[in-house]
């Protein structure tokens, strides 16, 4: 009898490890999905600055537009995942990804950077949902010690769409782009500027149509998927109700401040380095946003050797606030002609060199990259009823990456690209604070 019921719970336990293998396969490809239509803004912005003739303020309205919905849609795609279970969300969440992408080809008809933006927000909206399931759901159906270490797998995958994405769109929409160049349209009348312009839009017709489709098929799929749902939280009725809600817990309520600044200085480095190399005239402008997603890459692959044997979640937080601080000072004090930085790291490589200043920018993306792994189990630890709240409260620091890219824009405008990379240092300050005291806060007394 002792050996059958060995052999059932050894059946169980692989059975459930085999569970585990299969939602992280699905949740890996979904968050390869989600950064592919996340760090394809870095290319779309200098894009649409040239075909709707903006300046830097008005080009990021595509991250506002973007990021904002995570604040606006939170709460909403909470309430939704309570109604139809994690799974049908996720199935959910990409039908309203692949609406917004389908209203990319009205937008790049009529060359309306006002369609664009809603288009964007349709996009982001989907994106929320995604996000609010399939975080949580990560780090629940394993071991909370080691779910920076699961989050970071699922960041490799998403940053892994980082670098592609840019260099496919590039390689595809920025193709004899010279003739696009400030110069080349100022020599141009009004009327043939414009037609010049709605011709560069015609472009992003074709891509964002098949990412359509490709959205549906994939929100299918999921639909009728083996994924488990994540089981009620055990620890559910240890927590009283209290007229507070998830702002009883200092933890998450920091947390959540901390991935606001996070999301921006991560938006930061991916999306403005295109505008800020292309105002240094880098040749390879379209393409710097896989710099900083490389960067990330190697960062997640730090995350998910070191955590948890040789590395804690709270340690890699700190490490990562620490690095934050030296790059961006780095941005701000270096040079912006010399490439002798660009040239050691990756000249082996036959990588193009870029100014340093660029080089510390993508630099960032290793410093932000383990910042979101670290912080979400640490802000959910003993949440237990308000887990799924908490979550979506996490979800709208997302907002940061729609205000804080805006901040920069307006200062880059009026001192400056580089010298505005300032706003990095008090943003990096509040995620060391959170490293060293905020996550230890469980109550406000």
């Amino acid at each position: 009898m002792h050996k059958e019921q060995t052999l059932e719970m050894a059946g169980t336990e692989a059975a459930a490890g085999g569970s585990v293998v299969v939602a992280m396969t699905f949740i890996g490809l979904m968050f390869f999905i989600l950064g592919c239509a996340t760090w394809l803004n870095g290319s779309l912005i200098p894009f649409l600055k040239i075909a709707c003739a903006l300046n830097n303020f008005q080009s990021l309205w595509v991250t506002f537009a973007f990021y904002i919905a995570y604040t606006l849609m939170a709460l909403p795609s909470a309430a939704v995942l309570r109604r139809t279970g994690y799974r049908a969300g996720m199935s959910i969440g990409l039908a309203v990804m692949a609406l917004g992408a389908l209203l990319f080809i009205p937008a790049a008809r009529a060359t309306s950077y006002g369609l664009f933006l809603f288009a964007l927000f349709t996009l982001a909206s989907g994106m929320t949902l995604m996000q609010t399931a399939i975080n949580p759901y990560i780090v629940c159906i394993g071991a909370r010690e080691s779910a920076a270490m699961r989050i970071s797998i699922m960041g490799l995958f998403n940053k892994t769409a980082g670098v592609l994405v840019p260099l496919a769109f590039s390689g595809i929409m920025l193709s004899d782009f010279d003739s696009y160049s400030d110069s080349a349209l100022a020599a141009l009348g009004a009327a043939d500027g414009a037609l010049l312009r709605s011709q560069l839009a015609q472009r992003l017709v074709l891509p964002y149509g098949l990412m359509a489709a490709g959205l549906l098929a994939m929100a299918a799929i999921v639909r009728f998927s083996p994924l488990r749902e994540i089981p009620a939280q055990q620890d559910e009725d240890a927590i009283a109700p209290s007229r507070w809600g998830v702002l009883q817990f200092p933890q998450l309520v920091l947390g959540a401040l901390a991935l606001f600044v996070y999301v921006g200085v991560e938006v930061i480095a991916g999306d403005t380095i295109g505008l800020y190399g292309h105002g240094l005239q880098v040749q390879n402008f379209g393409v710097l946003t896989s710099y900083t997603m490389g960067f990330m890459v190697a960062g997640y692959i730090v995350g998910i050797v070191a955590i948890p044997r040789w590395l804690s979640q709270k340690q890699a937080l700190l490490l990562s606030a620490l690095c934050g601080i030296v790059f961006s000072l780095g941005v701000i004090e270096g040079s912006a002609t010399g490439s002798a930085l660009s040239q050691a790291m990756l000249g082996w490589a036959g990588v193009p060199a870029v100014p340093d200043t660029v080089m510390f920018l993508a630099m960032l993306g290793f410093a932000n990259a383990l910042v979101w792994p670290a912080i979400w189990p640490l802000a959910l630890e003993g949440l237990g009823r308000y887990t799924a709240s908490g979550s979506a409260l996490l979800i709208m620091g997302i907002a940061g990456g729609a205000l804080l890219p805006m901040l920069y824009g307006h200062l880059s405008d009026s001192t400056g690209s580089q010298a505005a990379y300032w706003l990095l240092l008090p943003c990096y300050a509040l995620i060391l604070f959170y490293a060293v005291k905020g996550h230890k806060m469980t109550s406000w007394r």
